[in-house]
């Protein structure tokens, strides 16, 4: 009370108002965000550089003078590449850390297991990864690719350009199994046939029984969905077979320039595909300076890739937003959020204001020896991004959704046995 009343006094006398003190006093605090990605266990291969890229993407903001005249400050927590352990770590990001935003998440089993979490606080989640759509979440801006942004355009490009027999592999978890729906039903509007469709759990790398499928199958083109460090078991064997890129290539949809320098001998995987909207390859000065900037930070040996990217410029399009707001208030941030663009490295990137999602160009890269990606097929210019493919209504997708997370005892993922 008396405190008050002094201030109060104080700013009578010199004429500066109660509001700018409390505001002069706040704008000194730092904005904290929340960092939370598997740093352990199977997606630490891929998720690692991604909080890498968005710590890069901090410390520039804050080099240039931080955000409203403050400084950001990181709260970094690790998902160990389980679920419940992402709901745990994300509550208290947003409960006893108090962060203004989350930057996380891969697989979207840990997205699923956060997301009610997030709307149910009113709070922000920026998700930087490739994904199966079926999903629009006011409290969730997701910067990787929507369905026809990645999995619907390699499929068609396949079909034109590779062949019409498919065989499907994928982790046993929700993304590989709606994006292969996704796919299947693609596939037979064209007048294609899927020859087989097989999963392994998440980390497992129990794969022979899948790769003697595949060679009795003959398919013409392999559709990959797998994620984390079981791709390494897949492709060894796989080439061990005898099914090398020139027999049956492989279009993979979670394997970029990260992978695969983790794996090793990318030579052996020369001639296969991904679809991504960003290769580390893309020829503009924006592009060259990111990867600069990337190598100066983390070592000159060291790789971008798709995700490293959407997790990069995800910071910008928020710092952007909150320059607008004029505050990091996460409900007033919210409001300018969907009036964002942003010239990340792939090229200007727009944040849809009616699904959250991203507009964003496709590119379909075919890998080199140097374990980079040749451009081989690009779209003339961002897409539009559509989270429900229009091969079934957005009910029956639903419907999907909910036979898969009931079939798996309420769980993201297939229990393991």
């Amino acid at each position: 009370m008396i405190k008050s009343l002094l201030i109060s006094l104080f700013a009578i006398v010199t004429g500066i108002s109660v509001y700018y003190l409390f505001s002069y006093k706040k704008a000194e605090d730092p904005i904290k965000v929340g960092i939370l990605h598997s740093l352990t266990g199977t997606m630490a291969i891929s998720e690692n550089p991604v909080k890498e890229s968005t710590l890069l993407a901090i410390k520039e903001i804050n080099a240039n003078g931080g955000l409203l005249g403050r400084q950001i400050v990181v709260i970094l927590r690790d998902g160990k590449s389980d679920w419940p352990t992402f709901a745990r770590e994300a509550e208290k990001l947003i409960v006893e850390d108090k962060v203004s935003v989350v930057f996380g998440a891969w697989t979207s089993a840990s997205r699923k297991t956060i997301k009610p979490i997030f709307e149910k606080h009113n709070h922000l989640l920026f998700y930087p990864v490739q994904y199966e759509g079926l999903e629009s979440s006011p409290n969730i801006i997701y910067t990787g690719a929507a369905p026809n942004q990645q999995i619907i355009p390699a499929v068609k490009w396949a079909f034109d350009n590779l062949g019409k027999k498919f065989f499907l592999v994928g982790s046993d978890y929700i993304f590989p199994h709606t994006a292969n729906e996704i796919i299947k039903d693609l596939i037979s509007s064209l007048g294609g046939h899927v020859l087989g469709e097989e999963y392994i759990l998440l980390g497992s790398h129990a794969v022979d029984e899948i790769i003697k499928k595949i060679v009795a199958a003959k398919p013409d083109v392999i559709l990959n969905t797998i994620n984390g460090d079981s791709n390494l078991a897949f492709f060894k064997a796989l080439r061990a077979a005898g099914m090398t890129s020139e027999k049956i290539p492989t279009i993979s949809f979670s394997i970029a320039e990260q992978e695969l320098q983790a794996m090793g001998n990318a030579a052996a995987f020369e001639g296969d595909y991904a679809a991504w909207n960003y290769f580390q390859s893309i020829p503009s000065q924006k592009n060259d300076e990111f990867v600069s900037k990337f190598k100066s930070e983390y070592g000159n040996n060291r790789v971008t890739d798709d995700p490293i990217e959407a997790g990069y410029f995800g910071v910008y399009l928020w710092a952007k937003a909150v320059t607008d707001a004029g505050t990091d208030n996460i409900k007033k941030v919210l409001k300018t959020l969907p009036k964002q663009s942003y010239e990340a490295p792939e090229g200007m990137v727009f944040i849809d204001g009616k699904n959250h999602h991203t507009w964003k160009t496709v590119r379909i890269g075919k890998i080199l020896a140097n374990g980079q990606f040749e451009i081989v097929w690009s779209s003339d210019k961002p897409i539009r991004p559509a989270p429900y493919p229009l091969s079934r209504t957005k009910t029956d997708w639903d419907g999907t959704l909910e036979n898969l997370y009931e079939g798996w005892d309420k769980q993201w993922e297939k229990p393991g046995i």
